[in-house]
């Protein structure tokens, strides 16, 4: 939705959410909610660059900005987020980061008090659950939104998500491996020669591997393809409106807790997610219509063929549906 301004009547709206993609994408289905409870309100989004666009052709927002992520010490910064805080003059703002930053932002509107829903020390509508910080993102969300009297919370949809993919000149049949993550969190990744077995599988079952993920994840590619040549690398060639339609295309999707698996399982693929001790799936698993999260301590002790048996259920019920 392009940019326009508010006239002195409209209702005005702010949404912060500023993380990470599988965090955007579990907060979709807010988005959408408070859409539908301000139709005629402006609604303006802060969150960080990568995802702009993406805001943006939701059809959700009037306006998307992204955070520079000021720190307390860049003065001038502080004060230009100050000064944007002020002038947009919100009635509402929704905190859907509900973080310590985002939490600055309702103190930095000072004297100005707008109504707010987040967990900001005096406001309006406290997400006043004290164990908000043990339940799953989805149900927090929802549940902060419900004390703020929005009630109807949809699940993530990538439906509106569209991308013209014949350019990447996949077979008919394909299946998603996705063995990214955190560069700085290598315990959260399956070692790529696993990946590279699967793939062989996955082929001989006659259904191209088709490998997702940033230049971060060369070597895991590279692995993979060291293991199956007949694997399709689109490292760092898709968008994310591309890893939409993938998604509601392919086969099946495996891959670790990263961003595109939460895409996948938002998407309605058949997903198995790979999780480690180091992250919680009972907090941030993927969530979809056909999601199987398989968790053990240490990731390179997940031997493939317990994940070979897990995706052999989904092409099997698969089979029996069609």
């Amino acid at each position: 939705m392009s940019k326009q301004s508010a006239s002195s009547a409209q209702e005005r709206i702010l949404i912060i959410k500023l993380s990470a993609l599988g965090d955007f994408v579990q907060a979709l289905g807010p988005f959408q909610a408070i859409r539908k409870h301000h139709p005629d309100a402006h609604i303006t989004l802060v969150t960080t660059k990568p995802y702009k666009e993406l805001a943006e052709k939701s059809g959700w927002f009037d306006r998307v900005v992204p955070d520079g992520k000021a720190q307390l010490r860049e003065i001038k910064r502080i004060w230009r987020l100050r000064k944007f805080l002020i002038n947009g003059r919100f009635d509402m703002v929704y905190d859907l980061q509900t973080s310590d930053r985002s939490s600055l932002y309702y103190h930095l509107m000072w004297p100005h008090k707008p109504q707010w829903s987040g967990i900001a020390k005096g406001c309006s509508h406290p997400h006043a659950n004290p164990r908000r910080d043990f339940m799953h993102t989805i149900e927090r969300q929802r549940e902060q939104l419900e004390m703020a009297e929005i009630t109807d919370v949809p699940p993530p949809d990538l439906a509106w998500m569209d991308a013209d993919i014949s350019h990447l000149q996949l077979d008919d049949t394909f299946a998603l491996l996705i063995p990214g993550g955190a560069p700085h969190r290598p315990d959260k990744r399956w070692p790529g020669d696993h990946y590279g077995t699967i793939a062989k599988r996955l082929t001989a079952a006659g259904i191209q591997p088709v490998i997702l993920g940033t230049a971060s994840e060369a070597d895991e590619a590279a692995e993979i393809l060291a293991t199956c040549p007949e694997a399709k690398s689109l490292i760092g060639k898709t968008s994310l409106f591309e890893i939409a339609v993938l998604a509601r295309r392919a086969a099946l999707a495996l891959g670790n807790d990263t961003g595109p698996m939460h895409m996948a399982a938002a998407a309605g693929c058949p997903s198995l997610a790979l999780y480690s001790k180091a992250s919680d799936p009972a907090l941030c698993g993927q969530r979809g219509p056909n999601v199987v999260i398989e968790r053990t301590d240490t990731l390179d002790q997940l031997p493939p063929d317990r994940v070979w048996s897990l995706l052999t259920a989904f092409l099997e019920k698969e089979a029996s549906a069609s």
